[in-house]
């Protein structure tokens, strides 16, 4: 069956948006933005510790969060940043991948530890978020039913095992009712933010940003602290970038100008007009904006749209895993995918199992929505930084910017985004050092990973025979060739695969078919047909096979092997034998990794998924022969 690439899609979706695509964009793409104001306006007006708020100061908290909105998410994100599209996806690793290929040798390393940073730190906010909007939505009860109070935790508890417990099943299934659902959520609190505006209609003056302006140079250290709380309005805005590969630019833009951005502001500015009535309506400014009979609804409501919210978290964290896994930077995992049509939905045990018990720890320690905001703004705005700064070098290299203009537009993001992430730092020993916590020991795992492996690879060049003198001994050798074909997977075409020299010493033979299979990951999204397979006949008998694939691909080596036929290879899966060498890793007399890097390598190399598992090779044709490698 022939399949579209990215780059074919891209051009395919650059028309109109269908309605079908801008209902699928609302259930999956703004979940985490659109719940923002369960608990962004509540955790702002809580930083003026209970005193008596002016209508001024309410208006300047609602002009700082509409000009966030206007100038983070519409202008750097809608506008600029998603233009940098990697073959159609987009996202914090697609950005890398499209600024290494720019710069020089000597920022490589640099470029891959930024992006490396920002994912790292999306891994927090997939952790942070199902939290957060979860008890932000069962809040509500606080305000609908007093006396269930109560059961806020153990109601929140109870939906995130449910949550996790299905990600097993994929969400091709669950996702059909995610677009209608968050189309009804977005129209109601667009339609409840306009009825609260009608009650003070003066709260339209934040429209001017004058009157954020005049709220931080009047308020000076709590506007500072306050933009902490600000940045809770503009969370899920690396999401739009991110999920760019899966519907294209034009829905993901058609929906937040037409209809979440207007939804979003209309609700903020109900909520403030509602407290400059209504003083009491601080303590939970979102369910107190409706009818007293819509309250429970709301409730249901909030707590389908925080599950979604936290769906698109949970997915986005196993997209991210699997293109840190291609590129070499995580161990390999278990892979595992729930829809036999929609590539990009995959479950990985591992990170389901770790994000659980993270987000279930979050939960049971903070216990409230206010209290988790100060923990989530720092992820959110580590991010920032770190895609404003690719950014920069993707627009001033690959779109060949001017450097005052690239320096110019996203210097004065950059230096947005670092008020709000210095902001932010003042909540480190609040909970900000969740997600900190959480990113540097990623940073740890992934720089301990590629160091240890590219290592690996440089004491196994030193102990390996080049392919050349091989080949140019084989004829006198006098090898016995036996019948069948055997597939030796190597990571370095050039070298003779350890698995062969030890099956020579041992068995003394070699198949009449010789396959070097040499699996590479590109910096695209995806390998298209045309270039998936590249084969060189070396001797006879003797064929090196090159697989490519792209980073958001799972590597799947027997079924790209069975298209060998179609090349003139004579290919019978039934006699094929796949040699596969396991390292053992050793001590080096001198190691060049410290001895708390050796110690964490060697963990995750006992703990990765077997060869066999993550390229799909049947286990009952696999031979594998051990390999010493001292580090």
């Amino acid at each position: 069956m022939n399949q579209l690439t990215f780059a074919d899609s891209a051009k395919l979706q650059r028309g109109v948006p269908k309605l079908g695509a801008l209902i699928g964009v609302l259930g999956v793409v703004y979940g985490d933005i659109g719940t923002s104001p369960l608990y962004a306006f509540k955790a702002i007006l809580s930083l003026f510790g209970g005193r008596a708020i002016s209508n001024g100061e309410i208006i300047g908290c609602l002009s700082l969060i509409f000009w966030s909105l206007i100038l983070i998410v519409t202008v750097k994100y809608v506008l600029l940043v998603m233009r940098a599209d990697n073959r159609g996806e987009g996202g914090i690793l697609a950005l890398m991948a499209l600024a290494q290929r720019v710069v020089g040798p000597r920022l490589h390393w640099a470029v891959a530890l930024i992006g490396i940073g920002g994912a790292c730190l999306l891994f927090g906010d997939g952790a942070i978020t199902p939290a957060i909007s979860v008890l932000g939505a069962i809040e509500g009860l606080e305000v609908s039913i007093p006396q269930a109070s109560r059961f806020v935790i153990p109601a929140s508890v109870v939906i995130i095992i449910a949550l996790f417990a299905i990600q097993p099943r994929g969400t091709g299934t669950v996702g059909k009712i995610f677009g209608p659902v968050m189309v009804v959520w977005f129209v109601t609190i667009g339609v409840l933010g306009a009825i609260g505006i009608t009650r003070n209609p003066s709260v339209l003056q934040a429209l001017l940003p004058q009157h954020g302006v005049i709220f931080c140079l009047h308020h000076g250290w709590l506007a500072f602290v306050a933009l902490g709380a600000v940045v809770l309005a503009v969370t899920g805005a690396e999401a739009l970038y991110a999920d760019m590969g899966h519907f294209g630019a034009a829905p993901i833009r058609f929906a937040w100008l037409f209809l979440v951005l207007p939804s979003l502001v209309l609700n903020y500015f109900g909520e403030g007009a509602l407290v400059m009535s209504d003083r009491a309506a601080v303590q939970n400014p979102f369910f107190l904006l409706g009818p007293l009979w819509l309250r429970l609804p709301l409730v249901v409501l909030s707590t389908l749209a925080a599950v979604i919210a936290s769906q698109a978290l949970i997915s986005g964290a196993f997209s991210i895993a699997r293109q840190c896994m291609q590129m070499g930077f995580l161990p390999r995992l278990t892979v595992r995918h729930t829809s036999t049509i929609e590539e990009g939905q995959i479950f990985v045990p591992q990170v389901n199992n770790a994000l659980l018990a993270g987000v279930l720890i979050l939960v049971l320690t903070f216990r409230g929505s206010d209290a988790l905001g100060s923990a989530y703004g720092i992820a959110v705005t580590g991010t920032f930084l770190c895609t404003c700064f690719l950014a920069t070098i993707v627009f001033r290299r690959q779109f060949g910017w001017p450097a005052w203009a690239a320096l110019g537009v996203f210097g004065a993001f950059f230096v947005i985004d670092f008020v709000f992430f210095a902001a932010n730092t003042l909540k480190i020993l609040d909970g900000g050092w969740v997600p900190l916590a959480i990113a540097v020991a990623l940073m740890a795992m992934m720089t301990t990973w590629k160091q240890g492996r590219d290592l690996m690879l440089s004491q196994w060049k030193k102990d390996s025979l080049p392919l050349a003198s091989f080949l140019g001994r084989l004829p006198q050798s006098r090898t016995v060739r036996v019948p069948g074909i055997a597939v030796f997977l190597t990571g370095n075409p050039d070298y003779v695969p350890a698995a062969l020299l030890h099956n020579l010493k041992h068995n003394k033979v070699l198949h009449e078919r010789v396959l070097f299979v040499t699996v590479t990951t590109l910096d695209e999204p995806e390998a298209g047909p045309e270039r998936r397979t590249e084969v060189i006949e070396l001797a006879p008998g003797i064929h090196r096979v090159l697989l490519r694939y792209g980073f958001m691909e799972s590597p799947n080596v027997p079924r790209a092997l069975e298209d060998l036929g179609s090349r003139g290879i004579a290919y019978d899966p039934m006699q094929v034998s796949y040699f596969l060498g396991r390292e053992v890793l050793v001590r080096a007399m001198a190691p060049k990794l410290s001895l708390w890097r050796l110690w964490l390598f060697l963990v995750m190399a006992r703990n990765a998924v077997p060869a066999t598992e993550f390229f799909r090779i049947p286990s009952d044709r696999v031979v594998e022969l051990g390999v010493r490698v001292a580090i």
